[in-house]
């Protein structure tokens, strides 16, 4: 869904892009290495600042995609590593609040399980050379249901069957993230049907 802002956040981020000499692949792991401190405060308790270092770890990661488009560095290893990164990321960040405890252990896991799903089901569907970034929740949704979730927490302390809202909103991307999966195995379904 937020995929449909892309061409507005292109505008924006394109002049800037343009005008950043970094290689793209260390933006990609600056972004991780980011995504693992928002882990780490999450996992300590600092909500704030887990769901801040979320925002900055998801810009870089768009940032690292414009920069290699607008210098005409892009490379399949380099797809090859922010893939991988983001993987790495969504993994680190449930894991940091599972830890915290903001989340009961078993929806934590299953949280990362439908993330990683999301993403191995587009990824399988591709290689068969089917175009498969449908589905409600995919990885930019996911993250901004935690910031939401992690700010919401630290500014209240609402409480809802017994959960903080940090770990509703992790409950919540569980269940998108399945029904993303479903979404996705269905388009493929559709598409390898009609070959």
């Amino acid at each position: 869904m937020l995929n449909r802002l892309r061409p507005q956040v292109k505008v924006i981020l394109d002049p800037v892009a343009k005008k950043i000499r970094i290689n793209p692949n260390i933006l990609t792991i600056m972004g991780l290495l980011v995504s693992l401190i928002s882990a780490y405060m999450f996992a300590t308790g600092n909500l704030l600042m887990g769901g801040l270092l979320i925002a900055l770890s998801g810009f870089v990661d768009m940032l690292d995609g414009a920069v290699a488009r607008n210098n005409y560095q892009t490379t399949k290893f380099g797809g090859l590593l922010d893939s991988t990164a983001d993987r790495f990321a969504d993994a680190f960040i449930l894991i940091g609040i599972i830890y915290g405890g903001y989340v009961n252990w078993i929806y934590g896991i299953l949280a990362l399980h439908a993330s990683l799903t999301v993403s191995y089901v587009r990824a399988r569907a591709e290689s068969e050379g089917i175009k498969c970034n449908v589905g409600i929740a995919e990885r930019a949704e996911r993250l901004v249901i935690i910031m939401i979730g992690a700010f919401l927490s630290y500014f209240t302390n609402i409480q809802i069957f017994n959960m903080n809202l940090l770990g509703i909103a992790v409950v919540v991307i569980m269940i998108l993230g399945y029904v993303t999966v479903i979404q996705r195995v269905y388009h493929s379904w559709k598409n390898l049907k009609e070959d």
